[in-house]
C-alpha cells in the first residue's frame, strides 16, 4: 500500500529554517504531483506548495506556492527516491501548524501523517 512518512519538523525561533521531507513507498509509478498543505490550530487545512513529478508531462518540476510563503519557502523533488522537500526560510509565528505531504498518483491521492512545526516569536 502506498505510504507517505514526512520528517524534519519541530520548533524554532521567528527567523530560523526547517527543512521538511516526505518519502513515498508502496508504488512504483512515478509522481504526478506532490505538494504540502498545513493546518494551524482552529483553522482548516491551506496550501502551502506543490510541485511536478516524473510521471506530469509537461509539468515536471514545476512549482507553485502560496503567497504567505512565496520567497521563503522552496520546494523540490527527487523523482527517483519519491521524495519532496520542502525548505523553509524566515519562518515566522504564523507558519506554525501541523504539515502534511500529499502526492498524486494515476491512481490516486494520497496523505501522510503530518508533522509539527512550531515558530516561536
Amino acid at each position: 500500500q502506498v505510504q507517505l512518512v514526512e520528517s524534519g519538523g519541530g520548533l524554532v525561533q521567528a527567523g530560523g529554517s526547517l527543512r521538511l521531507s516526505c518519502v513515498a513507498s508502496g508504488i512504483s509509478s512515478s509522481i504526478n504531483l506532490m505538494g504540502w498543505y498545513r493546518q494551524a490550530p482552529g483553522k482548516q487545512r491551506e496550501f502551502v506548495a506543490i510541485i511536478g513529478g516524473a510521471g506530469n508531462t509537461g509539468g515536471e518540476g514545476s512549482t507553485n506556492y502560496a503567497g504567505s510563503v512565496k520567497g521563503r519557502f522552496t520546494i523540490s523533488i527527487d523523482n527517483a527516491k519519491k521524495t519532496v522537500t520542502l525548505q523553509m526560510n524566515d519562518l515566522k509565528p504564523e507558519d506554525t501548524g501541523v504539515y502534511y505531504c500529499n502526492g498524486r498518483w494515476d491512481s490516486g491521492s494520497y496523505w501522510g501523517q503530518g508533522t509539527q512545526v512550531t515558530v516561536s516569536s
